[in-house]
């Protein structure tokens, strides 16, 4: 009859993989934010309008013969520079509305003074004026720069601003309905325009928001865990250190106890200082023959257990991974010297598992115990499982009456549930 099997640990590995406990915190993908939308709407605003303004180009300079050359060309210009500069704003990132909104401004300004500069203002222009061409790209830059209020206010103005120059002598002198046709046709492509910019922005905003809110909760979680994994070590060390300490105290009856009790009050107190200091999260990786020297010299002290090992040679895990089987095996020693009474084996044996971690069996002959007190103890409580736990590991226990005890020590736990309380199996 097999002994019965105690897990002493419940913790998803996953998870403390994910929540950066065994190395470097792995953030969230950053999504499309809004600061990059705002350059992808910027630059395609900006090559459209680069394209229409070197396509109204050939226009501007045939209708010039009709329009007050000096001062056409300087408005013309001024209007072509703003489109420049805007360009190269979005480039470099700097000054995008400020541009966006000069390129607005002039576009509206143009389009009041062109009767000004005609020649002859009485005169009949020859086909549409050359402004019309840029409508959208004067409407779009306004999305870029305005407040949506002002932005769709813009939309409607400048097309109906336009409407009433074509009808105009100087507009070419077309037909209301064509005018209007033409203000429709300008108002719902820049009304489109517009909606596909604030759309896309307040999507952008509310990802963003979203990302926060994420990120918040990501920072709240990582404090709470790192205040339970020290708190499990507190604990840890108050059962390994301070209460055993305090026990051998209480059981002092000759110089050499005394000298003992000494020594283990120095090395609690100095646990203690260490466990105080900051600590936070780190990627350092220990080698498993590191610890398994380190097992050879705590069990030395023992004079009982023989130590070995098998696959681990080149394998590494996360230094809090180690640490804690480190001091869950050496409470395992001191629990089958201190209750397991005479044995005629005690082992220690470490070992690679299937998820390239590290596997530790500590198993005795002595007198076993009922597996079904093991959550009321102490040592096994919080010593062990607690502190498996904390790294993402499972212990589990098998023992029973008469029959010695084994504990194995696994990081990271293989296929275990996390949240199911510890049960004792048949």
């Amino acid at each position: 009859m097999s002994a019965p099997t105690q897990p002493l640990g419940d913790a998803d590995p996953q998870a403390f993989a994910e929540d950066g406990m065994f190395g470097r915190a792995r953030q969230p993908r950053n999504p499309i934010s809004h600061a990059q939308i705002e350059v992808v709407l910027s630059r395609s605003v900006a090559g459209i309008g680069l394209v229409f303004a070197a396509q109204t180009l050939p226009l501007m300079l045939e209708q010039l013969t009709v329009r007050k050359t000096e001062e056409s060309l300087l408005m013309a210009g001024l209007l072509g520079l703003s489109i420049l500069v805007f360009v190269v704003a979005t480039i470099i990132q700097r000054g995008i509305r400020a541009t966006a909104l000069a390129v607005s401004g002039l576009y509206l300004i143009a389009l009041v003074i062109w009767p000004v500069l005609m020649v002859d203002p009485t005169a009949v222009l020859d086909g549409k004026p050359w402004l019309w061409y840029i409508c959208t790209v004067a409407t779009s830059c306004a999305a870029i720069a305005l407040p949506l209020f002002w932005a769709a206010a813009y939309t409607v103005v400048a097309p109906v601003v336009y409407g009433l120059l074509r009808i105009l002598p100087s507009g070419g002198n077309a037909e209301p309905l064509l005018a209007l046709l033409d203000v429709c046709y300008a108002v719902l492509l820049g009304g489109v325009v517009l909606i596909i910019i604030y759309v896309l922005r307040a999507a952008t905003t509310k990802v963003d928001i979203a990302q926060s809110n994420a990120l918040s909760k990501y920072s709240v979680a990582v404090r709470h865990h790192a205040t339970e994994v020290e708190r499990v070590e507190v604990d840890s060390i108050v059962h390994d250190s301070v209460l055993a300490t305090l026990l051998s105290a209480a059981g002092v009856h000759n110089a050499k106890s005394a000298e003992l009790a000494a020594t283990m009050a120095r090395s609690a107190v100095i646990r203690l200082q260490e466990a105080s200091a900051e600590r936070g999260l780190n990627d350092a990786s220990v080698a498993v023959g590191t610890l398994v020297e380190r097992l050879r010299a705590a069990a030395f002290e023992t004079g009982v257990f023989t130590i070995t090992e098998h696959c681990v040679a080149g394998l590494s895990i996360p230094e809090p991974a180690a640490e804690a089987l480190y001091w869950a095996s050496v409470q395992a020693m001191v629990n089958s010297v201190q209750h397991a009474g005479p044995a005629q084996s005690r082992r220690l044996t470490v070992g690679g598992n299937d998820q390239s971690g590290c596997t530790i069996e500590i198993s005795d002959t002595g007198c076993g115990f009922d597996a079904s007190v093991a959550s009321a103890r102490l040592g096994l409580r919080v010593s062990i499982h607690d502190r498996m736990a904390s790294v993402g590991g499972i212990a589990v226990l098998r023992t029973s009456p008469g029959q010695g005890t084994t504990i194995t020590l696994d990081w990271p736990q293989p296929g275990a549930r996390a949240g199911i309380d510890p049960v004792v199996e048949a």
